[in-house]
């Protein structure tokens, strides 16, 4: 590859967008150095599965005659993505990375899928995942995606492949899922921007579930404007799914500010900061040092108390599996050896729960809804971290350690408010951190609004992975 294909691989939506929008900047020569690259590493990151060389290439030559007959679609016109591949794709497989699913060819693009390529973006392949988004780094079907910062540590999951590939350079952004933090985990590792949007924003039909209560959509990408921007597209009412809300989107560009003057972050300490949810000392140092950044660009911080955020974990977990051996139990039954270990044995301790343990955690989830819609009656959003460590070498990746561990994230899939992954630095070993930023249901502007606020002025965007 070339300087030149490595710098159009590095940059972000929002800057090609205006390259291509001004006629600066070719889709066809875009995609062609995001192939390029593709080649070139992903030998090494393994964030795709699936490539598409031909029809992306052929989906940015329709693109770039579009933009040159004056039928420019908007500001994802001619932008290479991936898609974590549970996202059904007409004529091209979909495995949720599972031999169940080994042959598995839609016959209808996912919803969110249409939504995109009405607005011109350019698919370059299906990414990496963990098997039907529940199982560890590795699965029955295909390697584990690499972390760039560090080819020896894990991406989190399990949106693995959309944190790796947005972070190498192999695409712009993608949409990952969400059930206990499967954007937000990824995007904190590798260093990138995840957001998790209201539950019912985002159209989950055309996407194989995991958990039908607590699943999210949502865009992962290099930063908050272009997280901003790929929400606009996908954001809105689906009559494919019955979950989906009717509440207006918003434009969520005019959230792009840079000072947060009169905004309220709420900090529950008492549980992101406690001795049991095992944070380390440069995560712990990260997260406080941006909290206090917030304060810098005008926003008033103050300690808040959800009492029942003790609770969540095992109420997430206990929801979660149960929902996901429903949807499993026929294949668990029918051909138990095509699924990985890991994923087989929590989807069978989810058949294990009994209908109290399911109702008991319901309960639980309610009473955690009711406290968060307390707590942001005196705040805007809050600020936390999102993992309690940086990316876990290989090696020392304990899966069902980690499903039992006290999590920072399933709070807000209980509750179903939006939550952001952004990055606010790095460990001594050169692994990123982010800093995670909710806010009340629909309100996914305050989040973007915060988090391109900090991003802006701290500038960890500009710091890209040595691969």
């Amino acid at each position: 590859m070339t300087t030149k294909d490595n710098e159009l691989c590095f940059l972000t939506i929002g800057e090609a967008s205006s390259l291509i929008r001004d006629k600066k900047l070719s889709p066809v020569d875009l995609t062609q150095a995001y192939l390029d690259r593709i080649e070139a590493i992903d030998g090494k990151v393994k964030a795709y599965v699936t490539s598409l060389p031909e029809s992306a290439l052929q989906e940015a030559r329709v693109a770039e005659a579009d933009i040159h007959n004056q039928n420019y679609r908007g500001p994802l016109h001619g932008v290479p993505i991936g898609l974590k591949d549970l996202y059904d794709t007409k004529g091209v497989r979909t495995t949720g990375q599972s031999k169940v699913f080994e042959h598995r060819v839609p016959k209808e693009d996912a919803t969110v899928v249409t939504k995109l390529q009405e607005a011109g973006t350019v698919l370059l392949g299906k990414l990496a995942m963990h098997e039907f988004a529940l199982g560890g780094p590795k699965t029955s079907l295909f390697d584990q995606a690499n972390n760039p910062w560090n080819l020896d540590h894990v991406t989190g999951g399990s949106s693995s492949g959309s944190g790796a590939a947005i972070a190498a350079g192999l695409a712009m952004g993608s949409l990952g899922s969400d059930t206990g933090g499967s954007i937000r985990g990824p995007a904190s590792l590798c260093g990138i921007v995840g957001l998790k949007p209201t539950y019912g924003r985002v159209s989950r039909y055309g996407v194989l579930p995991l958990s039908w209560s607590l699943d999210h959509v949502g865009p992962m990408t290099w930063t908050v404007e272009d997280t901003a921007m790929m929400l606009q597209v996908i954001a809105g009412h689906d009559p494919k799914d019955a979950t989906s809300s009717q509440e207006p989107v918003p434009n969520y560009s005019a959230a792009l500010q840079t000072d947060l003057k009169g905004m309220r972050v709420g900090v529950p300490r008492h549980y992101f900061f406690a001795d049991d949810v095992g944070l380390d000392e440069d995560t712990a140092n990260a997260v406080e040092k941006g909290i206090q950044t917030l304060k810098e660009l005008g926003a008033t911080i103050q300690d808040i108390e959800i009492p029942s955020l003790s609770l969540s974990s095992i109420a997430n977990t206990v929801i979660m599996i149960a929902e996901a051996n429903a949807y499993h139990e026929k294949n668990l039954k029918s051909q138990p050896q095509n699924f990985g270990e890991i994923v087989r044995s929590r989807f069978i301790l989810g058949g294990a729960f009994t209908s109290a343990d399911y109702i008991q955690s319901q309960r639980a989830r309610n009473k955690l809804k009711r406290e968060f819609s307390e707590a942001f009656k005196s705040v805007d959003i809050m600020a936390m971290p999102v993992m309690s460590k940086p990316a876990a070498a290989l090696k020392d990746f304990d899966p069902m350690g980690m499903m039992m561990s006290p999590s920072m994230m399933a709070p807000f899939n209980q509750t179903g408010i939006p939550a952001m992954s952004v990055p606010c630095g790095f460990s001594s070993a050169g692994l990123p951190i982010g800093m995670q930023i909710a806010a009340e249901a629909f309100n996914e502007s305050a989040v973007i609004r915060a988090g391109h606020a900090y991003e802006r002025y701290v500038g960890w965007y500009k710091e890209r992975p040595n691969i």
